[in-house]
């Protein structure tokens, strides 16, 4: 305790007034200061000197400080992604293998067959695939081209390119000879113009649809194609042209579209303006389904007593909702989101669709009384957007017949993306949940449902002709397969995820492509897979660079580049086209004028042209892409087989079990002998 009561006493301070010796009287300026304290005094905590400072220079000396640190991160960041990037095996680039030179700027293009079909100003361009010379130029428009599809027919193409006025023209070109069929939409008043959106043909060319919006409204025109007709008509033409003028007035009228090492031109190649083909034949309007309504009717039974038509179930049409509940289910919804509904809000933008031709299948046969070729397309498969619903109609029909949808398939969320593989046999549908449903259009049923993970939305789906990795190497199944297929899915913040379905097993999705988190330049902005090669897809990133990924391995195979004097000027929306029938794309390239060069004064665009087969990394995957069918056999593959293999194959199996028991094999034997002489028997009756 008297350790305590000391301290106490040492802690006790005297008042000013007690305190014994004299006071000292500070002097009244700087100057006389005493120095002996700054001599002997020593700064242990070096942020006492800043600390010292007057505001406001202590803030910013503390800002100037935040900044070096954070720009000292930045740097340390960079220097170890530059160490890693250095560490890793770079892709091989591979420059491109031709080029077409224009004095234009090129507003789309597309690939068909053995063709180049590029729209830009006043009209669009035919070239060559292979050696890149211009074979025709059809340039009679007040306006550009801005976006072209082009339809493999067999023997001919179906071209079809759109106007920045909206109006879509339809080109027949056989035997590079261009015929010009119809302008679906054109009219005389340019108050009434509607704009075609979209537009998609049938496989083998028989119909054609057009999505057109005009006056506040948006439908669907669809069309019947008299493809027969037409080809009666060019190979035995009525009317007799001059070759020869033709010819020599599209050398004068093409002489200014192409430079001087592209003067030559196939002068067979002509437009036959003076044959007029048979016009496409319409057949079907279809608009977007009303929203549901409520109904005057005060029972069930006055509904069912009215109603003769039938939908399908779940299609949310012809439901007995009275106008009171609709009413009061508003004064809910207006009184829960008043405060959201108070401020202004932005006119709704007009529904769009996304539209299919499918094939006569189990879940939409044909009518019996109808006549047509077996692979002839029956049907046509519609959702619009912000639409639960995927709508089905009928192509027997004609204008008179109400445009009804035979079918109805209801998803549980309103249905963002969908996609049809090229066979026309499967159908994945994504909502807007992220939850995606895999239809097997030949079997007639669902493959499976899939989600993707949490946070990830579809932006694109992309079917990839299905493939099988042997001995190491992706390769193509020699047969058709069934219940067997794969595609990967673009998701909107980047990722890439790979969807794959095998029979009664459920899909699986696994990713490809992590979403970019610290380095944005790579973000991937467009997909397109590679026919021409297993397994194999190009990877289109912000940053202008263009990758072949092979989705199995999940790992970059090499790089394409253009010249360094032609970068993609917008590489966030690269215009680009792969060919489906050879192993090669073309991919648009802008002159920089940064880059000075005298032999290309004239020249601001370019398409180059990439072959997968000139780069020595694909050359034997391009040539050997396909397992022999003995292979196929040993590795137990579910292939699609025909009716008469599976018996002759069944009888096989039967046969080799029947020779290990000869007792039975005999016994086998006598029944089929009894049973054949039946058969006689009951013949001969006849």
């Amino acid at each position: 305790m008297s350790f305590l009561r000391g301290s106490q006493t040492q802690k006790i301070r005297h008042p000013i007034g007690t305190r014994k010796g004299p006071l000292e009287v500070p002097p009244p300026t700087e100057k006389d200061w005493p120095k002996e304290d700054e001599e002997d005094h020593v700064l242990v905590d070096p942020y006492e000197e800043l600390d010292s400072l007057p505001q406001p220079y202590r803030m910013i000396n503390k800002l100037v400080n935040l900044l070096f640190d954070q720009s000292w991160e930045i740097i340390e960041e960079r220097n170890a992604l530059r160490e890693a990037e250095s560490s890793q095996i770079q892709p091989t680039v591979f420059p491109p293998l031709g080029e077409i030179q224009l004095n234009k700027m090129p507003n789309c293009m597309a690939v068909s067959q053995d063709y180049v079909f590029i729209g830009g100003a006043k009209g669009f361009t035919i070239y060559n695939l292979y050696n890149a010379k211009q074979i025709y130029a059809w340039e009679k428009l007040k306006v550009d081209v801005t976006s072209i599809w082009a339809t493999d027919l067999g023997n001919e193409i179906l071209i079809a390119p759109v106007d920045e006025m909206g109006i879509i023209r339809l080109f027949y070109f056989y035997k590079e000879g261009l015929y010009l069929v119809k302008a679906i939409n054109e009219v005389d008043d340019t108050s009434k113009q509607t704009t075609c959106i979209k537009m998609e043909v049938s496989q083998g060319g028989d119909f054609a649809a057009f999505l057109l919006q005009g006056a506040g409204d948006i439908w669907l025109d669809v069309y019947k194609l008299p493809k027969e007709t037409w080809l009666k008509k060019v190979e035995n033409p009525q009317l007799t042209s001059n070759p020869k003028k033709k010819v020599r007035q599209l050398q004068l009228n093409t002489l200014g579209l192409i430079s001087a090492d592209q003067l030559e031109m196939d002068t067979n190649a002509c437009f036959k303006g003076d044959i007029k083909l048979s016009l496409p034949v319409y057949i079907m309007k279809i608009k977007p389904p009303k929203p549901v309504t409520g109904t005057p009717f005060k029972s069930p039974l006055e509904v069912f007593a009215k109603i003769k038509d039938c939908y399908g179930m779940g299609s949310g049409q012809n439901h007995f909702i009275k106008d009171s509940q609709w009413e009061q289910q508003a004064e809910i919804f207006q009184a829960s989101y008043k405060k959201y509904l108070d401020g202004e809000w932005e006119e709704e933008p007009l529904s769009t669709a996304t539209f299919y031709f499918l094939l006569p299948s189990c879940l939409f046969a044909m009518p019996t009384e109808v006549k047509g070729p077996t692979g002839m397309t029956c049907v046509l498969g519609i959702h619009w957007t912000r639409s639960h619903n995927f709508f089905l109609y009928s192509l027997n029909r004609t204008l008179k017949d109400k445009a009804d949808p035979e079918g109805v398939w209801p998803c549980a969320a309103p249905i963002a993306v969908s996609q049809l593989s090229c066979s026309s046999s499967y159908l994945v549908l994504a909502c807007e949940d992220g939850v995606l449903t895999l239809w097997d259009l030949a079997k007639g049923f669902p493959l499976g449902v899939a989600a993707l993970p949490q946070g990830c939305f579809c932006q694109s789906i992309h079917f990839l002709k299905y493939f099988l990795v042997h001995k190491g190497q992706n390769m193509y199944p020699e047969g058709p397969v069934k219940s067997q297929t794969k595609c990967v899915v673009l998701c909107t913040d980047a990722s890439l995820h790979l969807l794959e379905a095998s029979g009664t097993q459920g899909p699986t999705i696994s990713v490809l492509v992590e979403r970019p988190v610290k380095h944005l330049d790579k973000t991937i902005c467009a997909v397109a897979p590679v026919p021409a090669l297993p397994g194999m897809m190009l990877i289109f990133s912000k940053n202008g660079s263009v990758c072949l990924m092979d989705v199995a391995k999940r790992e970059i195979i090499c790089a394409f580049a253009p010249p360094g004097a032609f970068p993609l000027e917008v590489p966030w929306k690269p215009m680009f086209a792969v060919s489906p029938d050879h192993p090669c794309f073309l991919l648009r390239g802008d002159y920089s004028h940064e880059t000075e060069s005298t032999d290309n004064a004239g020249i601001q665009y370019s398409v180059f042209y990439f072959n997968f087969e000139a780069c020595p990394l694909l050359e034997n995957i391009s040539k050997n892409c396909t397992i022999p069918q003995r292979d196929l056999d040993n590795m137990a593959f579910p292939q699609a087989l025909s009716l008469e293999k599976r018996c002759e194959r069944f009888l096989q199996k039967s046969y080799r079990k029947l020779e290990k028991n000869p007792e039975k094999e005999q016994e086998h034997w006598a029944r089929l002998q009894r049973y054949s002489l039946l058969l006689q028997r009951e013949s001969f009756k006849k």
